[in-house]
């Protein structure tokens, strides 16, 4: 295994404190959200923070599965749209996500495809995989 990059982003203060990573460019307030008890607030939580790394790493892995099939995609328009919940049952707390993927420009197939490939390189869907439940939609045109 050869580690290509390392990230080191430090909270402090829990959810009610602040996120900076070592290097700078990431440095925001926390807030906890008010139906988690919060009082809402104008920072950031970690399910937004999980949901970008998700959704950008998401559109990295279809543009690489892509590029690998030789599939010409449009990587300007590309999005994912990553909604994280945190979800509580009996056993305790959760979380849950759904990706939506708008890859224009190809068929319904070539895009379920790509989606299906996408999840099974992404690194986010690796740590994620078997652990919680991932819904992947691919959005379509009118």
């Amino acid at each position: 295994m050869k580690t290509l990059y390392e990230a080191t982003t430090i909270a402090i203060g829990g959810r009610k404190g602040k996120v900076k990573s070592e290097d700078g460019p990431l440095d925001l307030n926390l807030s906890v959200p008010k139906s988690m008890g919060g009082s809402g607030g104008d920072g950031a939580n970690p399910e937004q923070f999980f949901g970008a790394a998700y959704a950008a790493c998401f559109g990295g892995a279809i543009q690489a599965v892509a590029e690998n099939e030789k599939i010409k995609i449009d990587n300007d328009k590309l999005s994912v749209s990553a909604t994280i919940g945190f979800c509580k049952d009996e056993d305790g707390f959760f979380l849950e996500a759904t990706l939506d993927c708008y890859i224009p420009g190809v068929d319904i197939k070539t895009g379920e495809d790509l989606v299906e490939s996408a999840h099974e390189i992404c690194p986010f869907s690796k740590a994620t995989r078997d652990n919680i439940t991932v819904r992947l939609n691919l959005l379509l045109d009118e």
